[in-house]
């Protein structure tokens, strides 16, 4: 059964002051990612679950509530395109069975980005080591560090917005150990401004931030209900255990 731990929103990531290097609430914890598009949902999944998550993902909508025990759940992930209507019906539905599961809104269709922001929000907490601001008048990260720690940031891009299976870039910015003391780890010039995101690690906590956020041709896409049937279909995912 879930535990109980602080609520998280990951809706808007803190641009302020982020704690560091705290230890995961649970590093194998049940997460449901409700999407659309079948490419990102699967790969998600396989990114997750090599991490240590029990992961699965679906894009049947009405269905969830017959198919996962909500109640077991620990993190449930909501894609861009799931229709308004429908995750406002989950969330409730899904509160209500288990109160103290933790919602993630996805910033983006980029699978390594998804997996980050679960383990953000599953290694949310009490500062252990020091602090990470973003900058973005800067396009620079800034690790202030009270011992030595393993650093990795990571950033990703969309580059096709095409539905249903939009595409995107990543690449590794900075990845070793950092002294104790301040630091400065700058974005390269080929993070583009918009539709643009990075994720912070430290030791075992991560921290995500959106570098540009989506042009608003993308975020006008989503469906405002169930009914709305403006993105073409795409083939069924309902992920269970192992079976695929």
């Amino acid at each position: 059964m879930a535990r109980r731990r602080p609520a998280v929103r990951l809706d808007i990531p803190r641009q302020g002051d982020l704690p560091v290097n705290t230890s995961p609430t649970n590093e194998s914890g049940r997460v449901l990612v409700i999407g659309r598009s079948p490419g990102v949902l699967l790969a998600t999944v396989d990114i997750l679950r090599a991490k240590g998550y029990s992961a699965d993902s679906t894009n049947q909508f009405d269905k969830v509530l017959d198919d996962y025990d909500v109640a077991d759940l620990d993190v449930v992930v909501f894609g861009g395109m799931v229709p308004a209507d429908m995750k406002g019906h989950l969330r409730e539905a899904v509160s209500a069975r288990n109160p103290d599961v933790i919602f993630v809104q996805g910033l983006a269709g980029i699978a390594g980005l998804i997996a980050a922001q679960v383990q953000a929000a599953t290694t949310a907490g009490s500062p252990e080591n020091g602090r990470v601001v973003y900058d973005a008048a800067q396009r620079s990260v800034r690790l202030v560090l009270d011992e030595s720690a393993i650093v990795t940031v990571e950033a990703w891009w969309a580059t096709s917005f095409v539905p249903p299976e939009p595409k995107s870039a990543s690449g590794v910015v900075f990845d070793g150990r950092l002294d104790a003391g301040t630091h400065v780890v700058p974005l390269p010039d080929h993070v583009p401004p918009a539709a643009s995101f990075a994720a912070v690690t430290v030791g075992s906590s991560v921290r995500v931030f959106t570098v540009g956020p989506m042009p608003d041709a993308v975020t006008r896409l989503a469906p405002a209900s169930a009914a709305d049937d403006r993105l073409p279909p795409v083939g069924r995912v309902t992920t269970g255990g192992d079976d695929r």
